[in-house]
């Protein structure tokens, strides 16, 4: 569906960003690790720079939350941007959702989650995503997007 969607027809792609357990707390939580700008500041100003692009967000703690908006979504969307935080390390639930549906996955962290602590280093999401962007800040997802835009 998503390479046949966005092409010289002009029609819009739609994306969805998906966050997990405590990527709420963005602007509050470890400003040294995350920055000082919270999600929605963030994601506003990706919609104005990428107007072109029908962009939507969806953050929830909750794991089986996750998974459903995962398998919902492609049914709905062209892509996934998914940071699903600390569930990445522990979600097999997550990995499996992610392999079973037919839309790419673009797996984001903001920080270097292979410079963290060694759980860190486990993603049960890579294996199934289309690719992984870590350590790059909020631009992690700005990164995302360029990718589904030039179809890498």
């Amino acid at each position: 569906m998503f390479f046949d969607t966005f092409t010289s027809n002009h029609l819009t792609m739609r994306i969805i960003i998906i966050n997990g357990p405590n990527l709420n707390l963005l602007g509050k939580r470890e400003p040294d690790v995350y920055g000082d700008t919270s999600f929605e500041a963030f994601f506003s100003t990706l919609k104005t720079n990428f107007n072109q692009i029908d962009l939507h967000y969806f953050q929830s703690n909750i794991e089986g939350e996750l998974i459903s908006k995962i398998q919902d979504a492609d049914a709905e969307f062209d892509a996934i941007i998914l940071n699903a935080a600390a569930y990445t390390h522990t979600s097999v639930g997550i990995g499996d959702a992610v392999k079973a549906i037919t839309i790419p996955v673009i797996e984001v962290h903001i920080s270097n989650t292979f410079a963290r602590e060694s759980f860190r280093h486990q993603s049960y999401i890579a294996p199934n995503a289309k690719g992984i962007i870590v350590g790059f800040g909020m631009q992690s997802y700005t990164l995302a997007i360029q990718s589904l835009i030039n179809k890498i």
